[in-house]
């Protein structure tokens, strides 16, 4: 493992995911992914898949939608982190 790559991931830093599960995943569900986007791909003659996009906040926060997909019975089938946010830090003086 090229540990020079990976020495900016942070397991506390939020992100965007990507994140496709095999079935139907009821867009009104997504309060319970965190308010992730999600959308289902129908194919005639072909397996149904939902995909999960948004920020997450963290890999606590990761965990717990993945676990919440599989209470589902949905299989994983992929996991992408597409971007890193940038938290902006926003104290106010009172």
């Amino acid at each position: 493992m090229n540990t020079e790559k990976n020495k900016g991931l942070k397991f506390t830093k939020a992100a965007i995911y990507k994140i496709i599960v095999q079935g139907v995943l009821d867009e009104r569900l997504s309060d319970r992914y965190r308010g992730m986007q999600i959308s289902v791909e129908k194919k005639k003659g072909k397996a149904i898949f939902s995909t999960l996009i948004g920020e997450i906040r963290d890999q606590s926060a990761l965990s717990g939608i993945l676990n919440a997909l599989y209470d589902s019975h949905l299989t994983v089938l992929s996991v992408n982190m597409l971007s890193e946010v940038e938290m902006i830090n926003s104290s106010i003086d009172l």
